[in-house]
């Protein structure tokens, strides 16, 4: 028998791959269906069955890609109703695979057809349980996602997920190895570990969720400072429940290569946003007025869902060069099919033209911090009100960057303002906005809180509500 976890960073997610005696079962996989079929085909075994947790909210699937080249079934828990054809399996039914058993146990509480999968070993011993959103490592899955669906409250999914996890989960083996769907960074979660694999036995010791000394504390606990959802959730969900293109269809058709002149026609005759991938100290230097820069080195697809919500947005691409491929990939990952292409030769293409190119007033902190000796300064922080809180310069603003389309009519564009987040991530995506819709009277700092931190600009952890976005 073979477990292969397969994480992924930006995503913060763990998809699995099972193999035991000539067959395989995969669950949760990712939207691109290459890299679990060469495993397949390089451990020459046959798809049995594909195992999905839940209708994922924070990512697209790629079970109906996968189901169509393998021809093996899609598995759901009892109660989902997908709109295609799948395996609706019942609590505790039995799934062979191999030598081995994979027992489904329905765990809802994060949606009502959350479902978790216990594997047993060739000799029967309960050895895995794929728990999906139902339980992390340091947290559980969130219980305000499926309210509308359910037509309940967040606090009575959260008494379904006590009853759950305090019912089904709790009393399994200690010994027992946890593989979760998603870690650290996920939006699924609040209070997550960094670790992407422990026993159960340590998180009945280590996590706040499992004890809890009774329902009423669990429900209180575990909806207690949840951040909203990313409006791009229930999107995803529905290309889920209800089916999506072709993975291999969607790469196709954003592969396309246009000229810096066809690029600019594009732009100027579609509805199209333009979206530069490229770091952010490259993209303060110059780039095609109008776009929005979300980095491809960093949280990208979760980004991307936040900023630009509509998963329907047309979009043309500007990538270094040879990072198309990736960039379109990732996009669909979080439901994103419509890129249109992208521009050929990158940026540097379209600077060589001779076209019209913007920048960002991009300052250093050691500027920043002389500028602000020598007048009064407005300064925004763009960071998580966590991070603000922790410690801000001295009357900053805390403005989060999600939820800059809630705050940025509040700028008063002929006042100057200094604008930073940790270390130049966020606040570049920031500046990219404002400057789209019209604000250019600002200095972005370059390096972040972490530069400034290294001056002698003022400090503090004490927090005025007033200079917090609600």
């Amino acid at each position: 028998m073979k477990i292969e976890q397969i994480y992924t960073g930006c995503l913060a997610q763990g998809a699995y791959y099972i193999v035991s005696n000539g067959e395989a079962a995969i669950i949760d996989p990712l939207r691109e269906t290459q890299p679990y079929i060469e495993r397949l085909e390089k451990d020459n075994v046959t798809l049995k069955y594909i195992f999905e947790t839940h209708f994922h909210a924070d990512f697209v699937s790629g079970h109906l890609d996968l189901s169509r080249k393998t021809s093996a079934p899609i598995v759901y828990g009892p109660t989902a109703k997908p709109e295609f054809e799948a395996i609706i399996a019942e609590d505790n039914q039995v799934f062979e695979v191999g030598n081995i058993t994979i027992k489904v146990l329905h765990t809802p509480g994060h949606t009502m057809e959350s479902s978790s999968f216990l594997l047993m070993d060739e000799n029967g011993k309960q050895t895995a349980l794929f728990s999906g959103d139902t339980l992390f490592l340091g947290d559980v899955g969130r219980p305000d996602l499926a309210q509308k669906a359910a037509n309940m409250t967040q606090e009575q999914l959260a008494g379904l997920l006590y009853e759950s996890l305090y019912s089904k989960i709790l009393p399994l083996n200690d010994d027992i190895t946890v593989y979760p769907a998603h870690g650290a960074g996920s939006a699924c979660g609040k209070n997550m570990q960094k670790e992407t694999v422990d026993s159960l036995g340590n998180q009945k010791k280590t996590n706040y969720a499992l004890n809890q000394k009774d329902k009423e504390s669990f429900i209180k606990a575990v909806t207690d400072g949840l951040l909203p959802p990313p409006a791009y959730f229930g999107m995803n969900v529905a290309m889920n429940k209800k089916g999506y293109d072709s993975f291999d269809e969607v790469l196709l058709k954003g592969l396309q290569a246009f000229s810096p002149d066809e690029f600019e026609e594009m732009a100027e005759h579609s509805d199209a946003l333009i979206l530069d991938v490229r770091n952010n100290e490259d993209f303060a230097i110059g780039f095609v007025p109008q776009s929005i820069n979300i980095g491809l080195n960093g949280d990208f697809a979760p980004w991307v869902g936040a900023l630009i919500v509509d998963v329907k947005q047309p979009i043309l691409l500007i990538t270094n060069e040879n990072e198309e491929q990736e960039a379109v990939t990732r996009l669909s990952r979080v439901g994103f099919d419509h890129v249109l292409g992208f521009l050929k030769g990158s940026f540097k293409a379209w600077k060589d033209s001779g076209k019209e190119i913007d920048s960002v007033n991009r300052i250093s902190a050691q500027q920043f911090e002389q500028e602000i000796k020598e007048k009064e300064a407005k300064i925004i922080d763009v960071r998580k009100e966590s991070e603000y809180n922790a410690e801000h310069v001295d009357e900053a603003f805390n403005k989060p960057l999600a939820y800059i389309n809630e705050w940025i009519g509040s700028i008063d564009p002929a006042e100057h303002f200094y604008l930073h987040c940790a270390g130049g991530y966020r606040s570049m995506m920031a500046a990219s906005i404002l400057q789209a819709r019209g604000y250019r009277n600002f200095s972005e700092i370059e390096g972040g809180f972490s530069s400034i931190s290294q001056t002698e600009v003022p400090v503090s952890d004490f927090v005025c509500q007033s200079k917090i976005l609600k």
